[in-house]
């Protein structure tokens, strides 16, 4: 396993095991989490990219699931330390060589976790880009001097912890050809005195609300599907703890979008009943699942 030399922010400690709730708490940092599905080595593995964001760093995390253990390379980005934004590093996944090569000098973060143009995150095995990530991969192709893989990879699902008051946003895609989309998550609570009453809660994309959900106290927990731009998305929703827990707390979305591109053999889930998906949570498995699922934390701040 590889020797890191650099500090590791605390949102890395807890990866995805049960404290893992409990790190992101305690650091308020908003964390987002990756997990690809490519070929490595001629075997099928996961890859997982996690960006993490407080009030002193940003932190990069490659991970790479092994038989008996999980291969990482973390890298912090602190202000000071120019030089940390660009640079590789180099360890073994089962007795093969895998490089980590990165350049964010550039990028463009404009608020977010993860930068949203001019940079690169790539990994290499046997001299083939297994996984690029970002607007420059003409620049990561000519870095690394490798071809890129023969397989393309498969974002398989990601994971976001965000915090905020009464609205909450983040962005997906409904295939990969196509751009990204704004999804805004917005609880409006009329409280009377400790009494919550009728709560209502609105999803909307690009503005457009798709799913309003009146009396939330009675539906704290359920699922709607709906149509957008060819694409069906399916919504499950579990908010008990925004509604009935004090104190800082988070409820979970599960977001899941079909398009017609996507439907393939190759690409069906593993089981797509709402209790397969709703039960993948904490304690979420990607590699069940082959279509993309985005798993929201929604940390509500009083």
């Amino acid at each position: 396993m590889m020797q890191d030399p650099i500090g590791i922010p605390a949102c890395f400690s807890g990866g995805d095991k049960p404290e893992e709730s409990t790190t992101v708490t305690k650091s308020g940092q908003s964390v987002f989490m990756s997990v690809y599905k490519t070929n490595i080595a001629d075997q099928c593995r996961l890859i997982t990219v996690t960006w993490c964001k407080n009030l002193l760093l940003h932190g990069l995390s490659v991970s790479v699931d092994g038989p008996e253990t999980e291969y990482t390379c973390k890298v912090e980005l602190k202000p000071w330390n120019f030089w940390r934004k660009q640079g590789s590093k180099s360890f073994v996944v089962d007795g093969k060589p895998l490089d980590v090569f990165w350049d964010l000098k550039s990028a463009k973060f404009q608020g977010e976790t993860e930068p949203i143009a001019e940079y690169y995150v790539a990994v290499v095995s046997g001299e083939e880009v297994v996984l690029v990530l970002g607007d420059m991969k003409k620049d990561a192709y000519r870095k690394t001097g490798c071809r890129p893989a023969l397989v393309d990879p498969v974002l398989v699902s990601r994971k976001e912890h965000v915090f905020g008051k009464k609205k909450f946003q983040t962005r997906i895609k409904l295939d990969e050809k196509g751009g990204f989309h704004e999804i805004s998550i917005e609880c409006m609570n009329k409280n009377n005195g400790d009494v919550i009453d009728d709560s209502e809660m609105e999803i909307r994309i690009d503005g457009d609300l798709m799913i309003h959900v009146k009396h939330l106290q009675w539906k704290f927990r359920g699922n709607e599907s709906f149509h957008f731009k060819k694409a069906t998305i399916e919504v499950y929703w579990d908010v008990h703890d925004w509604l009935f827990v004090p104190g800082l707390r988070h409820a979970l979305f599960i977001i899941k979008p079909t398009s017609p591109s996507t439907l393939s053999p190759a690409m069906s889930p593993v089981s797509s009943s709402p209790a397969g998906i709703c039960v993948a949570g904490e304690g979420f498995n990607p590699i069940y699942f082959c279509e993309f699922c985005l798993f929201l934390y929604a940390w509500k701040v009083e």
